[in-house]
């Protein structure tokens, strides 16, 4: 990660100080000097040895304290930066930075209302219409012969009468696919995985847009891909920018998300789908469609999947646009790659979960599925609407059945600074760094409204959020201020 300066000095002057800090480094077998002592940063952070704000060693120092080379210690200290533990600042060294979204993830407005005003984690909004259609299925599962989904354990690919429910499902967002095509998933996380799985090798290059979901930069990590961000528009991926990548040759895949991209909320129309999917064809690329949000719109939009019937991967689940809870998905594979998609589906967690399956089949069946889905989608432009009116042109980028929306940073706030002074007042929201996969997107801020909160709730937080962002930084450092 490269280094930026901070002008407005948002650490305060008491970090100046390095801590007092000499890890014991105990290298594994194969490990190099510097991955071990990047684990033992990572290590003491989340172990609170290493606090937030503390200031870390000179690569100097600890290069001397420890006995190994500076480069060995720069090279520690970039990765954790490049991980997201350490921040650093021209002129003024490298701090533990705050980790806001991790703090967020662990105090849910929906708990409690003197918790956090949680607007950090993208989900679908919770009304009591979600919790009595949980309880009534509930119910009904445990009154009931739950023998056809509870005591199977084949197919992998999920039981026969899921599957046939899901090719049902799946028309109503434009894909036409046999059952034999189809894999029933623990959500849209692990039909992404699957789908790489069957076509990525260490080292491929796999496209995504600049601002992608941080679910694929993660999983960059695991399987060992090369992730390349491409620039977009209103619309996402920019064709000319595809092509151009493609024709310099290497790329194996290309994962997108659009409908309702996170975190900018772009929706690509017919003719950009069209001229992607054509792009992907002529250079014999691979599309993973991520359409996780697709149910939250009603526009008839052609699937790319449909255009590329030896290249297309399609991915949904009901997590976003149904209920948060019901982890369960669909996976519509290439037919050359069934067999190979359930036998890693088998190796990695052996099928999807048929009891989710059975409530997400039931409630296609009897159409509480689809009612859900309208309930999401009219609350969704409810609370867009509000943050319309309060955020005004702090809005960069949304759309009215969005459960995200991206913000500018204007322009005497830093991210970090504008994150932190947000937490300060109990409201946790995420930067951009945990979805940047590429150069030129600006910066930013995303806000999630989905959850429990009602609209209250949310007018409160989205209010302190605005008063934030029309508010001067704090000056820690007088003197640094000209």
């Amino acid at each position: 990660m490269r280094r930026q300066a901070n002008p407005l000095n948002l650490y305060p002057t008491t970090a100046t100080k390095p801590v007092a800090w000499r890890p014991s480094l105990a290298k594994q077998k194969g490990e190099t000097k510097h991955a071990a002592l990047t684990e033992r940063i990572i290590a003491d952070i989340d172990a609170g040895v290493l606090k937030p704000m503390d200031r870390m060693p000179t690569h100097r120092d600890l290069a001397r304290e420890l006995g190994l080379s500076v480069q060995t210690v720069s090279l520690s200290y970039k990765e954790a930066e490049r991980l997201g533990y350490l921040s650093g600042e021209i002129g003024r060294g490298t701090f533990v930075k705050t980790r806001v979204t991790d703090r967020a993830g662990r105090m849910m407005l929906d708990h409690s209302a003197n918790e956090v005003l949680d607007l950090s984690i993208i989900r679908g909004v919770y009304l009591d219409a979600h919790e009595t259609a949980s309880r009534e299925i509930l119910r009904e599962l445990s009154e009931g012969d739950n023998a056809s989904f509870m005591r199977p354990c084949r197919p992998v690919a999920g039981l026969d009468r899921h599957r046939e429910t899901a090719r049902i499902w799946l028309r109503t967002l434009g894909v036409s696919a046999g059952v034999e095509r189809i894999l029933v998933t623990n959500g849209a996380a692990h039909g992404i995985f699957l789908a790489l799985s069957c076509i990525i090798r260490s080292g491929d290059v796999v496209l995504c847009e600049t601002l992608t979901d941080h679910g694929i930069i993660g999983l960059s990590n695991v399987l060992g891909f090369s992730l390349k961000g491409l620039p977009t528009d209103n619309e996402g991926i920019l064709p000319d920018a595809l092509e151009a990548v493609c024709a310099a040759g290497g790329v194996r895949a290309l994962v997108l998300v659009p409908t309702l991209n996170n975190p900018t909320g772009h929706v690509t129309g017919a003719a950009r789908r069209s001229e992607i999917a054509a792009i992907a064809a002529r250079y014999d690329v691979f599309v993973i469609e991520d359409e996780v949000y697709r149910p939250m719109i009603e526009e008839d939009l052609p699937s790319i999947t449909e255009m590329l019937p030896d290249l297309g991967f399609f991915v949904t689940s009901f997590t976003k646009a149904v209920l948060t809870g019901l982890r369960v998905g669909y996976l519509v594979v290439p037919p050359a790659y069934s067999i190979r998609a359930a036998s890693i589906l088998r190796v990695s967690s052996w099928s999807g979960t048929y009891l989710t399956g059975e409530i997400a089949t039931r409630w296609v069946e009897n159409g509480t599925a689809q009612r859900l889905v309208e309930i999401q989608r009219d609350e969704a432009r409810a609370r867009q609407e509000i943050a319309s009116e309060i955020l005004g042109d702090h809005i960069a980028s949304s759309h009215p059945r969005s459960l995200c929306a991206w913000l500018k940073v204007p322009p005497h706030w830093t991210e970090d600074g504008l994150v932190r002074s947000l937490a300060n007042q109990n409201v946790a929201v995420t930067p951009s760094e945990p979805f940047i996969a590429g150069p030129g997107h600006g910066g930013g801020i995303r806000i999630c409204l989905g959850g429990r909160m009602n609209h209250a709730g949310l007018a409160k937080a989205l209010t302190i959020v605005r008063q934030a962002f029309e508010q001067l930084p704090p000056v820690y450092d007088i003197g640094a201020i000209g």
